[in-house]
Parts: structure tokens; C-alpha cells; sequence
């Protein structure tokens, strides 16, 4: 097995660390003001982040998978609320359009969310369908021109600042999972209200909404896919959202270790460098060592997503132990800045917070177990 990147997804993880370098200073502010800038938005979007793997002929940069997780681990080791607004942009919204899009819907909406000018959301989870997709409440009926949708959606990303939203209904209410639709939704339709942002612990700056649909009216050409083939085009995307999940966690965890090393390199106690202490050496070579793990993992993953075979069994491996990993790593890292790591002076604070939303959304850490054991117990010996 090849573990050396491409000179193209060198080329992109320099140019993302570069534009991470300038980011971090400001991390720290837009988690207090609890939003991104538009201007760093639109800065995303000239340097081509927004775009990464659509294809070029619809203004993208047209890169593999691999090139995409080794962008998002640098971005969010700068900051991981900036990286998942464009996680959920890439993987979920425009994945959603460049996969399985209609050419009039790849030329409408592609060239708008590749530059950056329009954003993307994915509408998936409701009140009361979180894991079990198949309990979605939010349904569409035939109009006369098109479809008429109701019901709530929560937890949705850049829902504040969405243009346009990837949104599964049930169509066929008796028919559970196998009667889910998606549609593309665009901000400003008549009927669709973003509601309130919610209050969270962590990604503070990444805009999360609820988003409510009343006689909510879509032409027949906003259907993605096939009727009642919603369910499917879920579930194929949640690969890619969870390797780009993954990757955030591992740019987390990464940053959480800088910075632990460096505090533990300057910070004194009985006359020496904390650094020097066997037990602070040694949850170093812990967290370094899961880093690692979970870094190879990651990129597992993204290769086989790039070389386009199937995939979610990976998926899931890397989305579960590299968000573990992040929330131990961020745990130790805030331990040995002691009392300094629970202040928001330092940054450990926040990427401890940062870490925690990994092991709950695009998939609970149960439910990645579950993903991994079913495909486990399917598999033939060798």
C-alpha cells in the first residue's frame, strides 16, 4: 500500500495550510461571536475551497477524495467551525448535485456553489429522526406544479446561511425508508423559514439551524434523483460527509497535541520544563500515536472513496476511532495545561469543545459500531 500523498494533494494540503495559518488568529473571535465572516467566506471561495471535488467543467477544482481530506485536516486545525461549513458544502451538498443531478441541475446550481457565491445544506435530521432515518416526519405531496412540502428539519448546518438546501421527505409515509425523496430547496422559496440557531457547545461559529417547510411549493424539477430514492442517495453521501468528519477530527486533535507540546516545552514546575516529566512524555506519545492511527485511517478511507469502491465499513472506522482520538487527544492536551486549559486564554479550551460534536453528528458512534459489526459479520472468511 502507497502511503504517499500525490504531488497535487501536496500541492492542495500547503495551500490550505497557508490560508489555515492566517485563519488561526481569528478562531478564536468568530467562536465568541458565534459566526464566520462573509469575507472569510468569499476568501474560501477565490481560493477554490468551496469546490474541491466538483468537476472543473462546472468551475471546480475537480480533486479526489484524498486531496479533499488533506485540505479539511488543515483547515480545521485552524478552525473547525469554518472547516465544517465546508465539509457539509463539499461532501453532502455538492456531492448530492454532482452525483446525482440532472444536467439542467448541475449547470443551474454547480457553478454557484463551486465559486463559493451560493452555500450549501444538507437537511436530513429532524425532531424526532435522528438515527432512524426512516421515522422522517417532513413529507411532500403532489401540486400542481410540482410538490408541496411540510414539516421541520433541525440540526442543519450553514442553515443560516444556506442558498440552497439538500432536503429528504417522506413521499410514501407507509413505505418508511423505502418511500424517502430529496429535493433541492433555494433560500427565498415561498413556505421555507429558517428558524432559530442553536445554542451549542462546541462549533461555535458554524451556524446551526432549525429549517421549517408550510406549503412550501417546488417545481417537479427540484426532485434529486428518482422518487422515493431518497434513502439511497443518504446513505451514499454519508460516506463522504463521515471521511470529511473524520478529517476534522484528526486536524482537532492534531492542533489540540501543537499546542500541548509547545505549553509543555514553556510551562516550569519544580525548576524544569514540564516536558521533562516521564507522564506528560507519555500522554504525549499517546496522543501522537493515536493521531497517527487515525490520520491513516482517514486516508484509508478517502482512497478507496476516490477509486470509487464501496466503502462505509471504512467509513465508519475512521469516523469512530478519529473522533475517539480527538476527544482523547483534546482531553489529555487541556490536562497538562492544567488549570490554563479551562480558560478560553488558551486554545485547548476550544478545540476540547470543538472534538466533542464528532462522536455525535453525520452518525453517532454507536451507530458507526453498528455500520462496522453488520458489514463484519457479512464478510467471508479469507
Amino acid at each position: 500500500m502507497d502511503f504517499e500523498l500525490s504531488e497535487t494533494a501536496k500541492e492542495v494540503r500547503a495551500s490550505a495550510r497557508a490560508f489555515a495559518e492566517r485563519l488561526k488568529p481569528l478562531a478564536a473571535a468568530w467562536d465568541e461571536e458565534e459566526a464566520l465572516p462573509p469575507e472569510i467566506l468569499r476568501e474560501g471561495g477565490r481560493l477554490g475551497f468551496f469546490g474541491l471535488m466538483t468537476a472543473e467543467e462546472y468551475g471546480g477544482m475537480g480533486l479526489d477524495a484524498l486531496c479533499y481530506v488533506a485540505a479539511m485536516e488543515e483547515l480545521a486545525r485552524a478552525s473547525a467551525s469554518f472547516q465544517g461549513c465546508l465539509s457539509v458544502h463539499n461532501s453532502l451538498a455538492c456531492a448530492a448535485v454532482s452525483r446525482f443531478g440532472t444536467p439542467e441541475q448541475k449547470g443551474r446550481y454547480l457553478p454557484k456553489l463551486a465559486s463559493g457565491e451560493w452555500i450549501g445544506a444538507y437537511s436530513l435530521s429532524e425532531p424526532g429522526a435522528g438515527s432512524d432515518v426512516g421515522s422522517i416526519a417532513t413529507f411532500a405531496e403532489p401540486a400542481a406544479d410540482g410538490f408541496a412540502l411540510e414539516g421541520v428539519k433541525c440540526w442543519v448546518t450553514n442553515g443560516g446561511i444556506a442558498d440552497l438546501f439538500v432536503v429528504f421527505v417522506s413521499t410514501s409515509r407507509a413505505s418508511a425508508s423505502r418511500g424517502i425523496s430529496c429535493f433541492l430547496v433555494e433560500k427565498g422559496t415561498p413556505g421555507l423559514t429558517v428558524g432559530r440557531k442553536e445554542k451549542k457547545m462546541g462549533l461555535r461559529a458554524s451556524g446551526t439551524h432549525e429549517i421549517s417547510f408550510h406549503g412550501c411549493r417546488v417545481p417537479r424539477s427540484a426532485l434529486l434523483g428518482s422518487l422515493h430514492g431518497g434513502f439511497k442517495i443518504a446513505m451514499s453521501l454519508l460516506d463522504g460527509g463521515r471521511i470529511g468528519i473524520g478529517a476534522q477530527a484528526v486536524g482537532i486533535a492534531q492542533a489540540a497535541l501543537d499546542e500541548a507540546v509547545s505549553y509543555a516545552k514553556a510551562r516550569r514546575q519544580f525548576g524544569r520544563p514540564i516536558s521533562e516529566f516521564q507522564l506528560i512524555q507519555a500522554k504525549l506519545a499517546d496522543m501522537a500515536t493515536s493521531i497517527e492511527a487515525a490520520r491513516l485511517l482517514v486516508y484509508r478511507a478517502a482512497a478507496l472513496l476516490a477509486r470509487g469502491e464501496r466503502c462505509a465499513k471504512e467509513a465508519s472506522m475512521a469516523k469512530l476511532f478519529a473522533t475517539t482520538a480527538a476527544n482523547r487527544v483534546a482531553y489529555d492536551a487541556l490536562q497538562i495545561h492544567g488549570g490554563n486549559g479551562y480558560v478560553r486564554e488558551f486554545p485547548v479550551e476550544r478545540y476540547f469543545r470543538d472534538a466533542r460534536a464528532g462522536e455525535i453528528y453525520e452518525g453517532t458512534s454507536e451507530i458507526q459500531r453498528l455500520i462496522i459489526a453488520r458489514d463484519v459479520l457479512r464478510e467471508k472468511a479469507p
